[in-house]
């Protein structure tokens, strides 16, 4: 299993990531507030300059509105059209 920013599944993690912000009306501004973070720490984050854990995805959905799960799903159905 390769552990990289730079693979195809990664970036459709983070791509999602930044869709479902976006769905949900969210600046990353608004969003770093939330997470008690920087908008520039968000920004790297949702260019994959650095990896989220899993932990971290968590609260991210859950500031969105979105359940760990529900975004699972979301990237399964992602992955499925790309294979």
């Amino acid at each position: 299993m390769e552990k990289s920013v730079f693979t195809r599944e990664y970036a459709t993690v983070i791509r999602l990531l930044k869709q479902v912000r976006k769905e949900a009306g969210i600046t990353q501004v608004e969003l770093a507030k939330k997470l008690h973070l920087t908008q520039s720490l968000l920004s790297k984050m949702e260019r994959g300059e650095c990896r989220l854990d899993i932990v971290q995805l968590r609260t991210i959905c859950q500031a969105l509105g979105l359940t760990l799960p529900e975004f699972v799903q979301r990237l399964e159905r992602e992955l499925a059209k790309r294979r």
